[in-house]
């Protein structure tokens, strides 16, 4: 039984031949398949700017990465940032 689980382990994905999900023998089928996904997703702004901007103002509200209105918050940031830089300032020769 084990003898035949590792013979079938090696088909299971299947190849282009056996596998009729398999594009790779069609592009034309393939490229029809990725065209309709792309129509029926309904995450493109494309034809809906005003559903664009929307999303984009509802993210950058989210995200709470705006600084503007927290300058103790900014520093704080600001001041992490500096001490995972790498990049010079130290404050003694005894780091090195």
């Amino acid at each position: 039984m084990a003898n035949n689980q590792d013979q079938n382990r090696g088909n299971q994905g299947g190849n282009a031949n056996t596998n009729p999900g398999n594009f790779a023998n069609d592009r034309e089928k393939a490229s029809e398949a990725g065209h309709k996904g792309g129509q029926a997703s309904g995450g493109n702004f494309k034809n809906d700017p005003e559903r664009a901007s929307e999303a984009g103002q509802k993210g950058g509200q989210a995200s709470g990465g705006n600084f503007a209105n927290d300058r103790e918050k900014a520093s704080e940031a600001g001041r992490k940032g500096g001490e995972n830089s790498h990049g010079g300032g130290r404050k003694s020769d005894d780091n090195r």
